[in-house]
């Protein structure tokens, strides 16, 4: 994969990959005859990651800010953190598995977008592992440590930031790869 592709780097997909979603533009998906319960699935757990992600933007705000204390903020943190890094390691290897195979043999010119996609889930292992230790360093620290707490905040705080970027660019490009392909072959073995 060339460098500009790499989730870190890439600002969109790469025009070859974009021919279905011009087909099949978002605004108009709810209304396509083949929007299947697949889909609104599909598009019900990327939503869900991205709450969870704004739940613990908020919640990091609020203990930074002096606006939640630090045993409830570590509560929060613990519960929506594993939330996101379980739910979401659990959607690539169902995807990575099930559902990109399957995907990327109904139209050869987006087929290489679903190795994008795979090699996307890869680099997100590397982050969810990041946001992991983040987390960790900040549930195992002594909160009276204000100053040192402080800091453990603020690196948790940069690691959320960039796993919020690359989360956001992997679910814009999944979701205009996947659900034009569903919209227009709605593969029965995916039903």
């Amino acid at each position: 994969m060339t460098p500009e592709l790499a989730l870190a780097n890439r600002k969109a997909l790469p025009d070859p990959l974009r021919v279905l979603i011009k087909e099949f533009p978002r605004d108009e998906w709810k209304t396509n005859p083949n929007y299947s319960q697949l889909i609104a699935f599909w598009l019900d757990r990327h939503l869900m990651f991205r709450r969870l992600l704004t739940q613990l933007n908020g919640d990091l705000e609020g203990v930074m800010d002096s606006n939640m204390d630090s045993e409830n903020y570590k509560r929060s943190l613990s519960r929506y953190g594993g939330m996101l890094i379980n739910q979401l390691h659990g959607h690539h290897q169902i995807e990575d598995v099930q559902y990109f195979p399957v995907m990327a043999k109904l139209d050869k010119r987006v087929s290489r977008g679903f190795d994008l996609l795979d090699s996307d889930h890869h680099a997100m292992d590397g982050l969810l592992s990041g946001l992991a230790g983040g987390a960790n360093d900040v549930l195992q620290f002594d909160a009276n440590k204000k100053a040192k707490f402080t800091d453990r905040l603020g690196d948790l705080h940069g690691i959320l930031d960039d796993f919020g970027k690359m989360l956001n660019r992997h679910l814009i490009d999944e979701e205009e790869l996947v659900v034009p392909v569903l919209l227009k072959y709605a593969p029965e073995q995916l039903r």
